[in-house]
């Protein structure tokens, strides 16, 4: 696979990834998500005081829960429409917390102006992981936390990708699902860090309905699965929904009307050197 490297091909492929994820409604769409969000946050154990950074931070669903707990809190987003549901449902409740459109590849902050830098199934996405991990790591302060969560090749998502992969041509960038590889992962943040843990985990896929009107439902609220849909005629658009059906139906464990998805992530800890 070809890597996208020149000037006119990144930007021509952010503005399609800006898109992409301004698309549906990820605020809708994350609010399934956001229990499983908060057991990853409580994992790090961020102490009082800190100032944190979510990077690729959607509508807020780890963001929200940090700065309930007290910590002052930034996040930033491609998506301008989310950084905004996000700050409108911070100031709803009054938190410490500001949310703003940023690159993952760019971000707009100091070296070292944050304690914790977190990014749950988000900056895995950017098209460029060498330089998103040389540019988490700058962030972070020496001694600071960065933890990321990323869905693994082998895990449920992964096999949706894959999946997806059957119809859509690919993108010219590397593989996502890369950053849930530990080999990969170690190899990338090199030298920047410390120490680094590694454990495979689960997020719970949970709606209460079945299996196909899951697939519709990531087909109305998923930027990703909205627009795969949207590029396909209407026979291959029907073909890639009874796949997507025949997936979750396959590893569904909450019987005929709900639906309960186990999905494999590798959350990542990190001590910034």
């Amino acid at each position: 696979m070809s890597i996208i490297t020149t000037i006119p091909e990144i930007g021509g492929l952010k503005a399609r990834l800006k898109e992409t994820w301004m698309a549906g409604n990820y605020d809708l769409f994350s609010r399934y998500m956001e229990q499983d969000a908060r057991a990853f946050y409580e994992r790090l154990d961020v102490p009082a005081g800190c100032q944190l950074l979510d990077v690729a931070c959607g509508s807020g669903q780890l963001a929200l829960w940090a700065a309930r707990d007290g910590i002052k809190v930034t996040g930033v987003d491609i998506a301008p429409n989310l950084v905004q549901r996000a700050q409108v449902r911070a100031n709803a409740e009054g938190l410490n917390a500001r949310f703003m459109e940023g690159d993952a590849e760019a971000l707009p902050f100091e070296d070292a102006g944050f304690d914790v830098v977190t990014s749950l199934i988000g900056a895995m996405f950017a098209p460029r992981p060498e330089v998103v991990a040389r540019e988490l790591l700058r962030v972070c302060s020496p001694g600071g936390t960065l933890a990321m969560g990323n869905w693994t090749p082998e895990g449920f998502v992964g096999q949706m990708f894959k999946t997806f992969a059957m119809f859509i041509a690919p993108s010219g960038m590397p593989a996502p699902v890369l950053w849930g590889d530990e080999a990969v992962v170690r190899e990338r943040l090199g030298n920047g860090i410390s120490d680094l843990a590694m454990k495979r985990r689960h997020y719970t896929f949970t709606y209460p309905f079945p299996p196909a009107e899951v697939v519709k439902f990531f087909r109305q609220y998923y930027g990703p699965t909205n627009r795969a849909f949207a590029s396909l005629d209407t026979n291959a658009a029907r073909k890639l929904r009874e796949e997507l059906e025949a997936l979750w139906l396959m590893h569904n464990r909450g019987g005929d009307e709900i639906t309960v998805v186990p999905a494999e992530y590798l959350e990542v800890i990190a001590v910034r050197a």
